[in-house]
């Protein structure tokens, strides 16, 4: 049985979660249940980020413990995971004891190994990043991520040797073209390397930040929070195994938004060679969430809550536009109007329709149990096709996340399925007295049903609960079908959303 060991990001636990977070959450949980569904023994991780100095300015704000405050919002990733059926298989948090254990003996190794050294710095440091910004790459003086002011500092910090690492990084990028996905990403980085690579602050004073895990070999100063937190990729699961007893350590995939390319591809990689960790397999950057031609922001009011969609929707049909609007490594626009364009198109018109077509047929004229085939002829080998199609694409391209381009292939089956089924006219067969047409209604509706047993099949990484009642419809079989099967009771699985103008 072949691996498979998938992470997010680690979110910050400084607000409720977003689009953002629930899209990258999302994919890795799709992701993962494709490879689970092909045979793969596979595993997700997910958590939260819980130092730093946005944190304790909150706390500070809030009048509490920075603790208190993580402990709080921490609680609003875990519980909202389960409300979008994501299945992860381990929950990280950053102030776990075994977590800092983790990052203090690498960060101790690395100074033991020479790899660090401290140094008095100026710079410009955003504290909405939490990281300095050399004076070529701010923007109209302020930070280029974010846009927020920055502000000049002079102090001792130690500092990683990243640089000394910067061709063995250009190295292994150019022998692995698809290491970073997609391409484009790859060559931003390799652009960005083009330039000399500065060495990488890794630390902060105690007299400016407190609320961080403390260098083992400088108590006065903390660990720079993306150090800290780039580990828990590893710590999260130095003590986990595949089912075959190899390590979960180096995952296949890196899932990550654009935005923090820079810290995935060049600082964490620079320090996994230094410690001598093996490489993740992939880094795999999506898009972001826009809405009239920018990013969606809570701060600029154009942000999205997840859950008014699930609430209102149902989880299932929020999870298939999220993985079927969004070519992954593109940006995506969200607006409503084409939330329910899609729904009714793809899932009402497409899938129900034709789900709830075979069913009332099979229900009608074969007492509600799927018919066995008679002999198959050239209109059902090719509808088969699609199916087999569907299949074989979807297993080759789980591999780079080309996820909406595989749903789009499994719904070009439904799409001929239906096609298939307006040539036919299995409800005009349906009238007629003679042999000939009882039994090709058979083969039609079984064929049909076949087609749509695979489709709910293929779909179910990506609408677990509504896949299961539409094979449950057909008999819940997993197998091919094989006529006789005794149908579930009959439901709209996607009502078609009707809204006032």
């Amino acid at each position: 049985m072949p691996n498979f060991y998938a992470t997010t990001p680690i979110y910050y636990v400084n607000d409720k979660p977003h689009i953002g977070h629930a899209y990258t959450t999302v994919l890795a949980d799709v992701l993962t249940r494709y490879h689970k569904l092909f045979g793969y023994d596979a595993f997700f991780m997910t958590g939260v980020d819980e130092h730093g100095q946005k944190v304790q300015k909150a706390a500070a704000a809030r009048g509490i413990s920075p603790q208190e405050h993580v402990d709080e919002y921490s609680e609003h990733f875990r519980n909202l995971w389960p409300k979008l059926n994501i299945d992860y298989g381990y929950f990280i948090r950053t102030t776990d004891g075994y977590h800092k254990k983790f990052v203090r003996d690498s960060l101790q190794y690395l100074f033991d190994k020479g790899e660090i050294y401290s140094k008095e710095y100026e710079g410009w440091y955003s504290v909405g990043e939490e990281r300095f910004f050399e004076e070529a790459e701010l923007v109209d003086g302020k930070d280029p991520i974010s846009g927020r002011p920055v502000e000049w500092l002079s102090e001792k910090n130690y500092f990683f040797k990243m640089s000394s690492y910067q061709q063995k990084l250009i190295d292994h990028i150019n022998a692995n073209p698809n290491w970073i996905l997609p391409d484009f990403r790859k060559n931003e980085v390799l652009g960005f390397l083009k330039k000399p690579l500065n060495d990488l602050c890794i630390s902060r004073p105690k007299s400016r930040l407190s609320w961080g895990i403390p260098l083992p070999f400088d108590e006065d100063f903390v660990t720079y929070v993306w150090v800290d937190a780039l580990e828990n990729y590893i710590s999260g699961v130095q003590d986990k195994k595949h089912k075959d007893g190899t390590p979960l350590w180096p995952a296949d995939f890196h899932i990550i938004g654009k935005d923090i390319l820079t810290t995935h591809c060049i600082y964490w990689p620079t320090i996994i060679m230094a410690m001598g960790w093996e490489l993740p397999k992939h880094i795999l950057a999506h898009g972001w969430w826009m809405i009239d031609g920018s990013k969606m922001s809570k701060t600029s009011g154009t942000g999205v809550n997840p859950m008014d969609y699930v609430e209102t929707y149902g989880i299932d049909v929020f999870r298939y536009f999220l993985i079927r609007e969004m070519v992954v490594g593109l940006d995506a626009t969200f607006g409503h109007d084409s939330f329910v364009r899609r729904i009714n198109s793809d899932l009402a018109n497409d899938l129900g329709n034709g789900l709830n077509r075979i069913h009332k047929l099979i229900l009608t004229n074969f007492g509600g149990k799927i018919p066995a085939p008679a002999q198959s002829g050239e209109q059902e080998k090719e509808l088969l096709s699609y199916s087999e199609k569907a299949i074989q694409f979807a297993k080759e391209n789980i591999g780079e996340a080309k996820l909406s381009l595989v749903v789009e292939e499994i719904l070009n089956s439904v799409k001929a399925l239906n096609r298939y089924l307006e040539i036919t006219a299995p409800w005009k067969l349906a009238k007629s007295t003679e042999q000939k047409d009882k039994d090709k209604l058979a083969t039609v509706l079984y064929t049909g049903a076949e087609v749509l047993r695979i489709a709910l099949n293929l779909l179910s990484p990506v609408m677990p609960q509504k896949a299961e009642q539409g094979r449950l419809m057909l008999g819940g079989s997993d197998e091919v079908l094989k006529g006789g099967e005794i149908l579930g009771e009959g439901e709209a699985l996607f009502p078609r959303i009707l809204e006032e103008k």
